[in-house]
């Protein structure tokens, strides 16, 4: 998953604590290497490499496709499956290399879900594309990870963590909270000896939750600075570029972890207009500018 990852058990059983851990690991597992596009022995390498071919898929990978599609749809074409291919010449690294315009110019024909077809058989897209399911992934792992444990101890509170993704599966014993740690970024200072860059502090802030998910999206690590402006790794598929004027970190809960995540993303790529843009949706946020 690419980040530390973790489950919590309220529970002093440890039989019960090691066998829900076992089952978490290899639900993780499974699913990081069925659609990891880091392999090449799995469903999202046979995708991307079919050579403009159709490509056989299972239900599951139909259904993660149909919730890529509907988010399409709701985001007007900003979340785009497709526009990974970006990752090419975007490296947010903390360093000040912004790609030239012409380096991005030359992605954008391979980007455009709308150009993908697929079934609950098939899957097929123009030659050169690539899909990228680190949108929704990491997300879809964390309410599968859930729901096992939900299964195997149903009376059991479980928080499963990764890499800030996070779903509890029921209310603590005796009606105590989990409590979860959001970094907050407070203020951009120049830093002492440094030429066109900017540095952040942050400071955590305690979110209580009882059930549900939540998730977070921004720029606290993945970021690119230049001329002391700031670009976040959060991009835009129809210019290729960063997304402008957007919270430095938004935080979503929702009933599912996925559901939170995909609201975190939306309001990001809505730029200036992210906070009103949850105010509408209804959802419990928090956006840090």
């Amino acid at each position: 998953m690419a980040s530390p990852c973790e489950i919590l058990i309220d529970t002093h059983n440890l039989s019960l604590a090691r066998k829900l851990i076992e089952h978490a690991a290899t639900e993780a597992f499974r699913i990081e290497k069925k659609y990891s596009r880091y392999r090449d022995d799995n469903i999202i390498y046979a995708i991307n490499n079919a050579q403009g071919r159709s490509t056989a898929i299972d239900m599951e990978t139909f259904q993660l496709l149909t919730f890529a599609n509907t988010c399409y749809e709701l985001s007007d074409g900003m979340f785009d499956l497709t526009s990974g291919v970006l990752r090419r010449v975007w490296k947010f690294d903390g360093s000040d290399n912004i790609p030239q315009q012409s380096a991005i110019e030359a992605l954008m024909p391979y980007i455009g879900w709308d150009k993908i077809s697929f079934d609950e058989q098939t899957i097929k897209m123009p030659l050169g594309f690539e899909l990228d399911l680190g949108g929704i992934g990491k997300e879809y792992a964390v309410d599968c990870v859930a729901k096992i444990c939900k299964e195997i101890a149903p009376a059991v509170s479980v928080l499963v963590n990764f890499g800030g993704d996070i779903q509890v599966t029921l209310p603590k014993s005796k009606g105590q909270y989990w409590q979860v740690g959001i970094e907050m970024p407070v203020q951009d200072l120049a830093e002492e000896g440094t030429k066109n860059s900017l540095s952040t502090q942050y400071q955590t802030v305690l979110v209580r939750i009882a059930q549900g998910g939540l998730a977070t999206s921004g720029d606290a690590n993945r970021y690119l600075m230049r001329d002391n402006v700031r670009y976040s790794h959060v991009l835009n598929p129809k210019t290729g570029k960063p997304i402008s004027n957007a919270p430095r970190s938004v935080t979503v809960a929702s009933e599912h972890c996925v559901q939170a995540g995909l609201m975190a993303t939306l309001s990001l790529l809505q730029g200036d207009q992210a906070e009103q843009f949850l105010k509408e949706q209804s959802v419990t946020h928090w956006c840090y500018w």
